[in-house]
């Protein structure tokens, strides 16, 4: 029988005055850590959850955000954090279904259309759920099995409606094991939380793994640049997961270099390809820290793969190897599994790999082939097991019969220097059937013109690749693992 809270009664009870949180310079110890939740338990059952009930939250990063997370364990229901950045009918669409009993609030994003039974949490509240509780009576831990479910998450959406994620105890603890494997995860850790906990990237990769082995996490209520950098040196924390878009806001900082950033030993990026140049910035930015390239999704709780240390480069467009107890493997349209070198779907088998979306069969039994789980990504495995991705199958473009991988197209582009960020997708044409078409980024205080980047692409690129327009942004729209949400592009460029 398990429960993650197990992992805070132990810590608390050895060595109580270790630090396991900090937020907005408040820290709070395992010993304190594992009172609140307590406490919180207390006031789940006091509000009539059950075992096996779903409660969310609908909260920016806070305190109380892993405190509820634990609790919810704690009595055996069921967590569902939600994406604050939805919009209500897509808060009520998930709401309704995973038939939630109660949604965990903050003011500030609560919106009174919300239909769930709902409790609304201050600045106070944030720092500290005890505020909750009037009358503390102890509840005893409600164990549960390794096939139930320890959350419910939605996926993002990025090519159809969202879907509920099924992780049960098993998967959760699997990828703790796994990821404290290839990371060497211990009580010495000092991780950065600055993407939103809702996300796997943050609670997962590694996240709340940090806490099961002892360390501490240093929370953000929301990531900004300086912000990020200050808590890097004041905290002299040592590991991060960081979306692509904010590695690139803290290697464009201009005043990055006023901080001491050398305690920092690695950085878990992932989400796209990472292109050389921005490893080499990543180095000379955080002198003493590698840069981790990692592939991983939302039904797999993140972390599928990691880069070996000394590799990048060797490596260059690789998202490394599998960790212990996952198989990659690459399949071709009919299933059949191909060799190294060959592009296909990748597809991965262990016992981190959910078992399924929530009430939806035939979604999962579409998902899968027997036991191993089909991404929806196209890529290729070297001799040496390496994994690279060249596209979402759904972003593969189809120009006049031939393949175009975006991804292939993207790293010719972001080898401009003018050039920030770029995502390359198909829009329909009546002679090619589609045609490529690269959004761009300028660098701050660059441009180019854009006869001179058709003509970079023209030397690099065979002429059926070469973007037949190009389409200049701000910024790209993109989920919270940074993946570039190009169905937005594609409906943007054809209005």
């Amino acid at each position: 029988m398990v429960n993650i809270s197990y992992s805070i009664r132990f810590h608390g009870i050895r060595e109580p005055d270790r630090v396991a949180l900090s937020y907005l310079g408040h820290s709070v110890t395992y010993k304190e850590l594992w009172k609140r939740i307590q406490r919180m338990a207390a006031y789940l059952v006091e509000a009539g959850i059950e075992e096996g009930d779903v409660v969310a939250v609908l909260m920016k990063n806070s305190s109380a955000f892993i405190e509820i997370a634990f609790a919810v364990s704690y009595v055996g229901a069921i967590f569902l954090p939600i994406n604050y950045r939805l919009a209500t009918d897509e808060v009520n669409y998930i709401c309704s279904d995973s038939s939630a009993k109660l949604l965990f609030a903050d003011i500030e994003l609560y919106d009174e259309d919300i239909s769930c039974n709902s409790v609304l949490l201050d600045t106070k509240t944030q720092l500290n759920t005890s505020c909750l509780v009037s009358n503390y009576h102890p509840v005893a831990t409600r164990p549960r099995s390794t096939d139930e479910l320890f959350r419910l998450m939605y996926t993002s959406g990025t090519t159809s409606r969202p879907k509920g994620v099924m992780h049960s105890y098993r998967n959760f603890h699997w990828k703790c094991m796994d990821q404290s494997i290839a990371l060497n995860l211990n009580n010495n850790n000092r991780l950065l939380i600055a993407g939103p906990l809702y996300h796997v990237g943050a609670f997962d990769l590694p996240g709340i793994g940090v806490l099961l082995r002892g360390g501490m996490l240093a929370i953000m209520r929301e990531f900004d640049t300086k912000a990020c950098l200050s808590l890097i040196q004041s905290e002299k924390l040592n590991c991060a997961w960081l979306a692509p878009v904010m590695t690139s806001s803290l290697l464009s900082f201009t005043e990055n270099q006023n901080f001491d950033l050398t305690s920092m030993n690695w950085i878990i990026g992932g989400g796209e390809r990472t292109p050389e140049k921005r490893i080499h910035e990543f180095s000379s930015l955080f002198k003493n820290a590698r840069y981790i390239d990692a592939y991983g999704l939302t039904e797999s709780c993140g972390g599928d793969t990691f880069m070996d240390p000394g590799r990048e480069f060797e490596k260059i467009g690789s998202v490394g190897r599998p960790t212990p107890h996952v198989e990659v493997q690459i399949r071709d349209k009919k299933g059949n599994i191909l060799d190294p070198g060959v592009e296909g779907e990748i597809c991965l088998r262990g016992p981190k790999i959910f078992d399924g979306y929530w009430q939806d069969p035939e979604k999962t039994q579409n998902s899968f082939y027997k036991d191993v789980f089909r991404t929806g990504d196209a890529g290729y495995l070297d001799s040496e097991g390496f994994l690279f991705l060249t596209d979402r199958i759904k972003d593969m473009i189809i120009s006049g019969g031939e393949n175009i991988s975006s991804q292939e197209v993207e790293r010719v582009i972001i080898e401009m220097p003018q050039i920030s960020e770029v995502a390359v997708f198909g829009v329909k044409d009546p002679k090619w059937g589609e045609i490529p078409v690269a959004a761009i980024v300028y660098t701050d205080g660059k441009s180019i013109d854009l006869d001179s980047l058709k003509a970079h692409c023209i030397k690099n690129l065979a002429s059926f690749k070469v973007p037949k327009d190009f389409l200049i942004k701000k910024r790209l729209p993109r989920n919270p693992s940074g993946k570039v949400l190009k169905r937005l592009l594609r409906q943007e460029y054809n209005i």
